[in-house]
């Protein structure tokens, strides 16, 4: 599986923090994302289910014509263990959008491979 790991774009601060939205430098860095990662043509769109890896992952799966999905184990936290799980089936290319530090450790557990991720920033696998 060709894997698209996305750290959400940027988000305004505040409380609570599940409910923070995209600012819009970060609206418009998740949509520049969904431009580039349509060229990959892929089949899923995974989001954790706060507000703003639901609005990055939106606007990534706007010109690819996928419904993005939210799934509990994108939440902060997750594990490439978790990730693994939520992929499974969802086709040859999908696109899993998380937070920090998660993606980094993810990546790390995956690859061996020391990767920062600053807002909206992606990085391919293969799993």
């Amino acid at each position: 599986m060709r894997l698209f790991l996305v750290r959400h774009a940027e988000a305004a601060p505040g409380e609570p923090d599940d409910l923070r939205p995209l600012t819009s430098s970060g609206r418009e860095k998740a949509r520049a994302l969904g431009e580039r990662l349509a060229a990959a043509h892929p089949d899923a769109v995974l989001t954790s289910p706060l507000l703003r890896a639901r609005e990055t992952g939106e606007l990534i799966a706007r010109p690819t014509h996928v419904y993005p999905q939210p799934d509990e184990r994108l939440a902060p936290g997750a594990t490439a263990d978790l990730l693994r799980e939520a992929v499974e089936g969802k086709g040859e290319t999908v696109v899993a959008v998380g937070h920090q530090p998660d993606c980094s450790e993810i990546v790390f557990e995956l690859t061996g491979r020391q990767v920062p991720f600053a807002p909206g920033d992606v990085t391919e696998l293969d799993l």
